[in-house]
């Protein structure tokens, strides 16, 4: 099957879902595709989600929502290839817009490949997608506001958390709280969230440093101000932030930046026809990404001065954004955490001290295969950039595991 569309969204998140939507009011034939069924983005789904009213937005006008289809390839220009539920499928594009979001970025530590530990918005989504959580005693922990929020749902849902342990010093979330002042959306959410957690310890500068069990995970050990203690639980949900996904791009010859995907104040990026918003191009949060989105829908759909319309929301958020990188950037102790036993790339079993042994990611996929199973290097790629300040820009097609079928 081939279609063709003026512009493709690719990632059905806060920024493609802003995007498409703004295509569609230009009267551009549209398609957005993501490959889960439902749109919203890993972390914002369901109906009291903030992406709900874009969601109701794309259901009244012109889009095409392509469920369930990954992008693996882009075997010619102006042209994607998609696995479906239903089967390979091939668009064409005139614009694309890439809206790919971020995962988690997970740090090595011993017994993190036990059973029950999980990213904290993977928990999350488990959650949503139907894991019975009531009773279950849960730790939160690693980096960022979203710890709050996961915290909350499961606490919501009858899942005993027993505390939030966030690495970033106590001055800094201090100075980042009081910010929201000058932020008063911002400022009620964030009371919101809190409301929704009375009674429930938040510690500052606190990590773990191993998780215990014999075939699951039982409790795990954490440390603040040079004190370690182990708390029961049988999940632990952690998460060092996030990170962008960059594999789309990189395989359409996109430069990027520092931060990730390269753009410029239309958010198009160094290929010309081809946009990109929200966390792709650094992560922002959901304020970002919306504006972003716009921006690149207006832009892709010809509508240049609509899309200059939202140059100041962009710069408000932009703002926010780089507050909260600097009060949550990651504290050099947690390139400590993982010893020469501890696995870095849990689908190859590639221990830390292996790939140490290397001098590039390069060399260590060479001499290790560590990044070379499913994940392709997702998980243990974002640690070793980290870790070892390695750069893992190699990408070539299939970018997601594919069937051998659809490579023929």
């Amino acid at each position: 099957m081939s279609d063709a569309f003026h512009v493709v969204v690719v990632g059905a998140g806060p920024a493609g879902l802003a995007a498409a939507c703004r295509v569609a009011e230009c009267g551009a034939k549209v398609a957005l595709v993501d490959d889960n069924p439902q749109p919203g983005g890993q972390i914002w789904r369901g109906a009291a989600s903030p992406t709900a009213p874009w969601i109701r937005k794309i259901e009244h006008r012109r889009v095409e929502w392509i469920a369930g289809a990954r992008v693996f390839a882009a075997p010619s220009p102006g042209v994607l290839a998609l696995e479906t539920f239903q089967g390979n499928r091939e668009i064409q594009y005139r614009n694309l817009i890439l809206a790919t979001g971020a995962r988690e970025l997970f740090l090595p530590f011993p017994g993190w490949t036990l059973p029950n530990v999980m990213g904290a918005g993977g928990l999350q989504a488990l959650a949503k997608s139907g894991l019975a959580i009531a009773g279950k005693r849960v730790v939160v922990a690693g980096s960022g506001p979203l710890l709050l929020a996961v915290a909350k749902y499961l606490r919501d849902r009858d899942a005993r958390v027993a505390l939030i342990a966030e690495q970033a010093a106590h001055p800094s979330v201090v100075r980042f709280a009081v910010g929201l002042a000058g932020s008063p959306g911002k400022l009620a959410q964030a009371m919101r969230l809190r409301a929704g957690l009375v009674g429930l310890r938040y510690l500052t500068s606190c990590w773990p440093i191993a998780a215990e069990g014999r075939d699951q995970l039982e409790s795990v050990t954490l440390r603040r101000a040079g004190r370690t203690w182990t708390e029961p639980c049988d999940y632990l949900a952690c998460g060092f932030g996030l990170v962008p996904n960059l594999e789309l791009a990189s395989l359409l010859g996109c430069k990027l930046s520092g931060r990730g995907v390269a753009v410029d104040d239309f958010q198009q990026t160094s290929v010309p026809g081809i946009y990109s918003a929200g966390e792709a191009t650094g992560i922002g949060g959901l304020d970002l990404a919306i504006a972003e989105g716009e921006i690149a829908g207006f832009a892709a759909a010809d509508h240049l001065q609509l899309a200059r319309s939202r140059f100041a929301a962009r710069t408000t958020a932009q703002r926010f954004a780089a507050s909260l990188d600097r009060a949550f950037a990651l504290r050099p102790e947690l390139k400590q955490l993982a010893t020469p036993d501890t696995i870095l790339c849990r689908c190859e079993d590639v221990p830390l001290g292996r790939v140490r042994e290397c001098t590039s990611w390069r060399e260590a996929k060479l001499h290790t295969r560590c990044g070379m199973g499913p994940c392709q290097g997702r998980v243990c790629g974002a640690a070793a950039e980290f870790l070892l300040g390695w750069r893992t820009d190699s990408v070539r097609p299939p970018i997601f595991p594919a069937r051998i079928d659809s490579l023929r």
